[in-house]
């Protein structure tokens, strides 16, 4: 099926309530059987390695990167910014990302309590899935460095890519469950939970450094439903508040 028309395949289905809750506090009126949990990789499952500032600079220039950032104070997104640019240019750009993430995969480290919390999921039967921005060489890289497999594992060469909801949908599709029966699990707001959100899925904001608030939510009328500040704390979580049954 077209990863575009994956998007109108689950239209029908009810969206769960977007209400906040810290773990420590998350009550679910019913425990919901989750099924499977899809993570972001970059700043999620790994460590941030890649100076983005940096590289939106390269890309676009520091006088039109300073005013793409005044008008996008959540954040730029380089990816569709840059996709409307004639084919030269284009190409160009996407060089210049290619190298910084190349860079990056020289320095790549697993996330503190991913390898645990991926066989807590094993161990329970609970699918894992991946979908990132990022190239597909890094995905790979991911998965030979650190012995941990994610299945599907959609890189930004699936498109639409985040923060359409297709990924997400395509991966549900792919395990033939109904998105509210799984978890997205991000760091970022306008990415990550976005997609969760619009594929109608429960989502989890990892939020190390406390940089997001209510202001954030309301500002881009986006509310996770979990936020954990490191992925131990998505034990407690998930044993808490869901039906975690093969």
């Amino acid at each position: 099926m077209p990863s575009f028309l994956l998007s109108k395949s689950f239209l029908h289905l009810n969206r769960k309530s977007s209400l906040f809750h810290h773990f420590s506090m998350s009550t679910l009126p019913t425990k919901t059987r989750l099924r499977g949990v899809v993570f972001d990789m970059d700043g999620t499952l790994t460590v941030p390695v890649i100076d983005f500032a940096a590289m939106y600079k390269s890309v676009l220039g520091n006088d039109e990167y300073m005013r793409i950032k005044a008008e996008n104070p959540s954040g730029i997104d380089i990816l569709h910014h840059i996709e409307n640019w004639c084919p030269d240019k284009q190409k160009k750009a996407y060089q210049i990302i290619a190298d910084f993430e190349k860079q990056g995969l020289a320095r790549l480290q697993i996330m503190p309590g991913a390898a645990q919390l991926c066989g807590f999921l094993d161990a329970k039967k609970i699918r894992r899935g991946l979908i990132t921005r990022n190239v597909k060489e890094s995905v790979d890289l991911f998965h030979q460095r650190f012995g941990m497999m994610f299945s599907p594992a959609l890189s930004r060469e699936f498109r639409p890519y985040k923060p359409d909801p297709a990924p997400l949908l395509h991966i549900c599709l792919t395990w033939e469950v109904q998105p509210n029966e799984v978890m997205m699990v991000g760091d970022s707001l306008k990415d990550d939970v976005a997609c969760g959100k619009q594929a109608g899925a429960l989502t989890c904001l990892l939020d190390e450094k406390g940089r997001y608030g209510p202001h954030d939510f309301a500002k881009l009328d986006l509310t996770p439903d979990f936020k954990v500040s490191s992925l131990n704390e998505v034990y407690s979580l998930l044993e808490s508040n869901f039906d975690l049954t093969p």
